[in-house]
Protein backbone atom coordinates (compact mmCIF):
# COMPACT_ATOMS: atom_id res chain seq x y z
CA UNK A 1 0.00 0.00 0.00
CA UNK A 2 1.46 3.33 -1.04
CA UNK A 3 1.69 5.90 1.73
CA UNK A 4 0.40 9.39 0.91
CA UNK A 5 -0.30 11.82 3.70
CA UNK A 6 -3.06 14.10 2.39
CA UNK A 7 -3.24 13.54 -1.34
CA UNK A 8 -6.59 12.33 -2.71
CA UNK A 9 -6.71 8.82 -4.05
CA UNK A 10 -8.92 7.41 -6.79
CA UNK A 11 -11.28 4.52 -6.19
CA UNK A 12 -12.70 2.49 -9.08
CA UNK A 13 -15.93 0.78 -8.17
CA UNK A 14 -17.03 -2.27 -10.16
CA UNK A 15 -20.68 -1.22 -10.31
CA UNK A 16 -19.92 2.18 -11.84
CA UNK A 17 -19.08 3.06 -15.39
CA UNK A 18 -15.50 2.36 -16.44
CA UNK A 19 -13.30 5.37 -15.87
CA UNK A 20 -15.50 6.99 -13.20
CA UNK A 21 -13.75 7.53 -9.90
CA UNK A 22 -14.56 8.49 -6.36
CA UNK A 23 -11.78 10.44 -4.71
CA UNK A 24 -11.29 10.46 -0.93
CA UNK A 25 -8.81 12.67 0.84
CA UNK A 26 -7.09 11.47 3.99
CA UNK A 27 -8.90 14.18 5.90
CA UNK A 28 -12.33 12.74 5.02
CA UNK A 29 -11.38 9.29 6.27
CA UNK A 30 -9.72 10.85 9.35
CA UNK A 31 -12.92 12.68 10.20
CA UNK A 32 -14.96 9.49 9.90
CA UNK A 33 -12.48 7.60 12.10
CA UNK A 34 -12.20 10.40 14.67
CA UNK A 35 -15.94 10.83 15.10
CA UNK A 36 -16.55 7.08 15.31
CA UNK A 37 -13.75 6.57 17.87
CA UNK A 38 -14.84 9.45 20.07
CA UNK A 39 -18.34 7.95 20.40
CA UNK A 40 -17.05 4.72 21.97
CA UNK A 41 -17.72 4.46 25.70
CA UNK A 42 -14.47 4.48 27.65
CA UNK A 43 -12.57 6.82 25.34
CA UNK A 44 -11.65 9.87 27.40
CA UNK A 45 -9.93 11.74 24.57
CA UNK A 46 -7.92 11.52 21.41
CA UNK A 47 -4.31 12.67 21.68
CA UNK A 48 -1.94 14.19 19.16
CA UNK A 49 -0.31 11.80 16.76
CA UNK A 50 3.49 11.70 16.64
CA UNK A 51 3.37 13.68 13.37
CA UNK A 52 0.95 16.26 14.77
CA UNK A 53 -2.16 14.98 13.00
CA UNK A 54 -3.96 16.76 10.22
CA UNK A 55 -4.50 20.50 10.35
CA UNK A 56 -7.46 22.46 9.16
CA UNK A 57 -10.94 23.45 10.25
CA UNK A 58 -11.65 19.89 11.43
CA UNK A 59 -8.56 19.84 13.62
CA UNK A 60 -10.30 18.65 16.81
CA UNK A 61 -12.13 15.82 15.05
CA UNK A 62 -8.98 14.46 13.45
CA UNK A 63 -6.80 14.88 16.54
CA UNK A 64 -5.22 11.53 17.33
CA UNK A 65 -5.98 10.02 13.91
CA UNK A 66 -3.47 9.01 11.26
CA UNK A 67 -4.75 7.55 8.00
CA UNK A 68 -3.08 5.95 4.99
CA UNK A 69 -5.18 5.42 1.88
CA UNK A 70 -4.43 3.21 -1.09
CA UNK A 71 -6.52 2.92 -4.23
CA UNK A 72 -9.01 0.52 -2.62
CA UNK A 73 -7.95 0.21 0.99
CA UNK A 74 -7.21 2.21 4.10
CA UNK A 75 -5.32 1.76 7.34
CA UNK A 76 -5.83 3.79 10.49
CA UNK A 77 -3.79 4.56 13.59
CA UNK A 78 -5.68 6.01 16.56
CA UNK A 79 -3.97 7.60 19.58
CA UNK A 80 -6.32 7.59 22.57
CA UNK A 81 -6.65 8.10 26.30
CA UNK A 82 -8.92 5.64 28.10
CA UNK A 83 -11.08 6.45 31.13
CA UNK A 84 -9.79 5.01 34.41
CA UNK A 85 -11.70 1.91 35.47
CA UNK A 86 -12.68 0.85 31.97
CA UNK A 87 -11.18 -2.39 30.62
CA UNK A 88 -8.57 -1.07 28.20
CA UNK A 89 -8.51 -4.13 25.92
CA UNK A 90 -12.31 -4.09 25.49
CA UNK A 91 -12.39 -0.34 24.83
CA UNK A 92 -9.62 -0.71 22.22
CA UNK A 93 -11.41 -3.61 20.51
CA UNK A 94 -14.68 -1.65 20.47
CA UNK A 95 -12.89 1.29 18.86
CA UNK A 96 -11.37 -0.98 16.22
CA UNK A 97 -14.75 -2.48 15.33
CA UNK A 98 -16.63 0.84 15.25
CA UNK A 99 -14.00 2.66 13.17
CA UNK A 100 -13.58 -0.27 10.77
CA UNK A 101 -17.32 -0.49 10.17
CA UNK A 102 -17.82 3.29 9.83
CA UNK A 103 -15.09 3.71 7.21
CA UNK A 104 -16.16 0.71 5.15
CA UNK A 105 -19.85 1.66 5.22
CA UNK A 106 -19.31 5.32 4.40
CA UNK A 107 -16.55 5.05 1.78
CA UNK A 108 -16.53 1.51 0.41
CA UNK A 109 -12.78 1.34 1.10
CA UNK A 110 -11.51 -1.95 2.50
CA UNK A 111 -10.01 -1.28 5.93
CA UNK A 112 -6.92 -3.47 6.29
CA UNK A 113 -6.13 -2.46 9.86
CA UNK A 114 -7.12 -0.18 12.73
CA UNK A 115 -4.32 0.11 15.26
CA UNK A 116 -5.18 1.65 18.63
CA UNK A 117 -2.30 3.25 20.55
CA UNK A 118 -3.33 3.78 24.17
CA UNK A 119 -1.34 6.83 25.24
CA UNK A 120 -2.70 7.22 28.76
CA UNK A 121 -5.44 6.77 31.32
CA UNK A 122 -7.71 9.65 32.33
CA UNK A 123 -8.50 10.15 36.01
CA UNK A 124 -10.73 13.16 35.31
CA UNK A 125 -13.89 11.73 36.93
CA UNK A 126 -11.96 10.68 40.02
CA UNK A 127 -10.24 14.06 40.19
CA UNK A 128 -13.59 15.85 40.09
CA UNK A 129 -14.92 13.73 42.98
CA UNK A 130 -11.73 14.42 44.95
CA UNK A 131 -12.12 18.13 44.20
CA UNK A 132 -15.70 18.20 45.48
CA UNK A 133 -14.63 16.28 48.59
CA UNK A 134 -11.81 18.77 49.16
CA UNK A 135 -14.24 21.67 48.76
CA UNK A 136 -16.55 20.09 51.33
CA UNK A 137 -13.64 19.62 53.76
CA UNK A 138 -12.53 23.23 53.25
CA UNK A 139 -16.07 24.46 53.92
CA UNK A 140 -16.25 22.45 57.14
CA UNK A 141 -12.87 23.84 58.24
CA UNK A 142 -14.05 27.37 57.53
CA UNK A 143 -17.18 26.78 59.63
CA UNK A 144 -15.07 25.47 62.49
CA UNK A 145 -12.76 28.50 62.35
CA UNK A 146 -15.72 30.84 62.37
CA UNK A 147 -17.19 29.01 65.36
CA UNK A 148 -14.02 29.72 67.36
CA UNK A 149 -14.77 33.43 67.18
CA UNK A 150 -16.77 34.27 70.32
CA UNK A 151 -20.25 35.61 69.75
CA UNK A 152 -20.24 34.64 66.07
CA UNK A 153 -23.60 33.22 64.89
CA UNK A 154 -21.64 30.62 62.92
CA UNK A 155 -20.79 28.98 66.26
CA UNK A 156 -24.42 28.02 66.67
CA UNK A 157 -24.54 26.71 63.06
CA UNK A 158 -21.42 24.57 63.60
CA UNK A 159 -22.77 23.25 66.90
CA UNK A 160 -26.09 22.40 65.23
CA UNK A 161 -24.29 20.66 62.31
CA UNK A 162 -22.25 18.59 64.79
CA UNK A 163 -25.41 17.61 66.67
CA UNK A 164 -27.13 16.60 63.44
CA UNK A 165 -24.33 14.16 62.54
Amino acid sequence: MAKKETLPMNLDLNDQEPGSNIIYSNEVVSIIAGVAASEVEGIASMVNTPNGGLLGKNRNVTKGVKVEIGTEEASVDLYVTVEYGKPIQKVAQDVQEVVHKAIEEMTGLHVVRVDVHVQGVSFEKENSSFASQAQHTALESAKAEMAKVEGNPAEKVAAQDAADE
